[in-house]
């Protein structure tokens, strides 16, 4: 290590398996770029904010509800990422998890 290289912390893995996702009412969305925008948009903030439910070592939910609504729109990478913030937010404890 040089003299300004600042260690980096070890960097932990947080792995968020999601089986199926179901949209009923959104038909005439492309589902492939729902699902990027989605993948993206999570990763993103699961990278910046983390998990909270996952702070104290691993943890399996089946499910989860109470989210927040989802936006009308008509744009895939819309709700992609507004589905992304909904499951990040029941990820961090807001929601109700089952």
């Amino acid at each position: 290590m040089g003299l300004n290289e600042v260690p980096r912390p070890a960097e932990r893995t947080i792995r968020v398996d999601i089986g199926e996702l179901v949209l009923d009412g959104f038909e005439r969305l492309d589902p492939d770029r729902v699902s990027a925008a989605f993948e993206a948009e999570l990763s993103r903030l699961v990278r910046e904010r983390g998990v909270p439910l996952a702070a104290d070592g691993g943890r399996a939910l089946d499910a989860l509800s109470g989210l927040p609504p989802l936006p009308s729109t008509t744009s895939p990478g819309r709700l992609g990422e507004a589905l992304a913030r909904a499951v990040h937010a029941g990820l961090s404890g807001r929601g109700e998890s089952r």
